[in-house]
């Protein structure tokens, strides 16, 4: 009899503790940070994505030499540009930081607009007849689209990683967890500051 009941005890016992972890689990001790380390990934991969486009200016000054004083005068602003937007790093702490996201953006932004206006400067191909001549020209142009596609596909990886993290400290049962545990505050998406900022402009047919 007793032994029955000992029996039942130790399952009794085992039932509880499954459940407590259950409950735990349901509380957002384990899914918000995990949800959180995910978004901080997927920043990493934008950034990766950002630097490698900023790897492509010593080809586009490549491209520039023998160029006319303008032409050299634009290429300057691209550099100007790249070393801004290369001297803002993000640290995966930052992401909670509104200001700090602004500022990525911005000059990421203007870094994006500097290039373009290089690659409008250089649309007109008969003015440079040689420009095709140019070793690993057709090399460059793959890369700035590979960019451009990387940059586009890492933002949106990230932003959809951002949404499923907020999403989470904000529903229950995780909030119990996100705000007593963690003290998990909301991230900040990626906003581009002008239409289709968020990616490395395409030069194709234009140089």
């Amino acid at each position: 009899m007793s032994t029955s009941f000992e029996r039942y005890g130790t399952f009794g016992r085992f039932a509880v503790v499954a459940v407590a972890a259950a409950s735990v689990a349901g509380c957002g001790i384990n899914s918000v940070p995990t949800a959180e380390e995910e978004a901080k990934a997927k920043w990493a991969d934008v950034q990766a994505a950002f630097q490698a486009r900023a790897n492509l200016v010593p080809n586009l000054a490549a491209v520039a030499k023998g160029a006319a004083d303008q032409e050299r005068g634009i290429l300057t602003g691209v550099v100007e540009a790249r070393a801004k937007a290369t001297s803002i790093q993000l640290s995966p702490d930052d992401l909670t930081d509104p200001a700090k996201m602004k500022a990525f953006e911005q000059a990421q932004t203007q870094f994006s607009g500097s290039l373009g206006g290089f690659g409008r400067l250089l649309a007109n191909v008969e003015a440079y007849p040689n420009l095709k001549s140019i070793d690993n020209y057709q090399m460059l142009q793959s890369q700035l689209e590979g960019t451009e596609n990387r940059i586009r596909v890492a933002i949106r990886d990230y932003n959809e990683a951002v949404r499923k993290y907020n999403t989470t400290i904000r529903t229950f049962p995780d909030i119990i967890g996100a705000k007593i545990i963690h003290g998990a505050k909301p991230m900040v998406p990626y906003q581009a500051t002008t239409p289709g900022a968020e990616a490395a402009p395409s030069l194709e047919g234009k140089l």
